[in-house]
């Protein structure tokens, strides 16, 4: 990582003196990805069609400052972008409560601010909560039609208003804790919290949300993940409570490396939480083009009660990280 040496002279108003002090600065890192797919859906009971997808294709910058005692400063700001159509429809809500929708050619991803040292990491903004990052990569569709988002779970949730602590690592142990400002009297504040350990090859997570998906709504997740040899397996299992109902929905996912370049994948899930009767189930391969690019193809399945969820879905595609 390049740094930048800047000296600040410093100069007292009684005396004729000055103190230099060295800040490194590391070189703030662009990064990138685009992830986009040829798709080709067959409705159970309307017509074929095809479409081409971005998938949280996304452009960022980030950055270390040192600072002194030990601490450092971090920043992110993230912003997603569509390589399909150039625009997505968002939705907003006027000082009156009136909600309305419009065309953005940018939509803010993980943007925060924050500050590091011995005692862990606090940081301010819009991100992911803790109970959406102990997934780690046990998703293997993650941001295709396979996501666990589209079936499984109604809580893969990214919360502006946010204040976290990230404790440092104890034996492999790491606690998160995120409080999220409801910015309004009438509205309870929200809270999501996690315990992740890892060791080796083993990966084992616990998160909870109180009031994140709204008042009385308690959300908890249980997380796997094992790797041995070229194989990988995971599982995830959650629960959702709205004022006393309880609905349960769970996924499991294998890949396979069958070859330096080849991965094969396999992920199936059941769940209530978004659709009653909810399943989905996704087949795909993964071929390394380069250390930041691969092309992929995939097979995903949805069906549930509400017969107009059931398709299935067919696509091919390109993923370049910079």
């Amino acid at each position: 990582m390049k740094k930048i040496a800047l000296s600040l002279a410093i100069a007292s108003p009684v005396l004729v003196q000055a103190e230099t002090i060295n800040l490194e600065i590391e070189k703030p890192e662009f990064y990138g990805k685009i992830n986009v797919t040829q798709e080709f859906v067959q409705p159970e009971n309307a017509g074929n069609f095809s479409q081409l997808n971005s998938n949280a294709s996304r452009l960022g910058v980030k950055g270390k400052i040192a600072l002194e005692h030990g601490l450092k400063a971090v920043y992110q700001v993230e912003y997603e972008v569509f390589a399909d159509n150039g625009a997505k429809k968002l939705k907003g809500e006027d000082d009156n409560g009136d909600k309305f929708e419009y065309d953005s050619t940018l939509s803010q991803r993980n943007t925060f601010i924050g500050i590091e040292g011995g005692f862990g990491r606090v940081q301010a903004g819009m991100f992911d909560t803790p109970f959406k990052s102990v997934q780690n990569k046990v998703d293997l569709f993650n941001d295709l039609r396979g996501d666990i988002k589209n079936i499984i779970s109604k809580s893969e949730n990214r919360s502006k208003n946010s204040v976290q602590y990230t404790s440092p690592s104890f034996a492999g142990l790491v606690a998160t804790v995120d409080h999220l400002n409801s910015e309004d009297e009438d509205t309870n504040n929200g809270l999501s919290a996690s315990l992740a350990y890892t060791r080796g090859d083993i990966y084992v997570a616990y998160a909870y949300d109180n009031e994140v998906n709204g008042e009385k709504v308690d959300a908890q997740r249980v997380v796997g993940q094992y790797k041995v040899g070229a194989v990988q397996l995971g599982a995830l299992w959650e629960t959702l409570d709205t004022d006393g109902n309880s609905e349960e929905g769970w996924m499991a996912s294998a890949a396979f490396k069958a070859t330096s370049d080849v991965t094969l994948k396999a992920q199936y899930g059941a769940s209530d939480i978004k659709k009653e009767g909810g399943v989905s189930y996704s087949l795909g391969a993964d071929y390394k083009l380069a250390k930041n690019a691969k092309t992929f193809v995939y097979a995903t399945s949805e069906e549930s009660d509400d017969e107009s969820v059931n398709a299935q879905y067919y696509g091919a595609g390109l993923e370049y990280k910079f």
